[in-house]
């Protein structure tokens, strides 16, 4: 990866991550959120705090995972940060958004479209670790790339939710597309760079 794709990556990331401290954990719950997502909120308290706080970790930590450098120099420090995104970030953040998706405001496409980011967050996380308990680290980091560019869709629902206000869509039409938009195609660019490093191998 670039240094400016990184920095961005880590700058989106990191902003993502403070954002949801600052407003689920110094503001009333869903306050800036639809009034009937806010409703689902606070009928599931439980669920959505530990949903934002299990995401939160994946995003802070998830870009120091990727910078060569950073293993390089503190491979133990790397270790800790993934048990930490994997234990607590993937587990406790996909768990919970997997409960919560069961509540999302948008109908059946909503819920089915965060409900499988949520278990295909599960899944890659569950395969990277057992790649890298089975000491196989070039497969361990396709998986992690697989599972951060799920992770990612947290910035890219941020990004495509006030996009789709300021052109004047209605959120009951844009949020259930937008529950699918935030991650299919992460994953589509994660398998095409796989791809694509095939080829240029060959």
């Amino acid at each position: 990866m670039r240094l400016t794709g990184y920095i961005t990556l880590l700058l989106l990331s990191i902003g993502v991550a403070g954002y949801a401290i600052y407003a689920y954990g110094f503001m009333p719950l869903g306050a800036l959120v639809h009034p009937e997502m806010r409703a689902n909120f606070n009928a599931h308290p439980v669920g959505i705090y530990a949903h934002v706080f299990g995401a939160s970790v994946a995003m802070a930590l998830g870009p120091f995972q990727f910078s060569t450098r950073f293993r390089a120099k503190y491979l133990n420090v790397h270790r800790w940060f993934g048990r930490l995104y994997l234990g607590i970030g993937v587990l406790i953040g996909g768990a919970a958004g997997l409960f919560m998706a069961h509540y999302a405001f948008g109908g059946l496409p909503a819920k089915l479209g965060f409900g499988g980011l949520a278990l295909a967050w599960l899944y890659t996380g569950v395969q990277a670790y057992r790649a890298i308990r089975a000491g196989d680290v070039t497969t361990h980091r396709r998986w992690m790339v697989r599972n951060f560019a799920l992770t990612f869709a947290a910035v890219m629902l941020r990004i495509y939710l006030p996009a789709s206000y300021a052109a004047g869509i209605d959120g009951n039409v844009s949020y259930p597309i937008i529950a699918w938009l935030c991650w299919v195609p992460n994953l589509i660019v994660a398998e095409y760079c796989f791809n694509r490093s095939r080829v240029a191998t060959v």
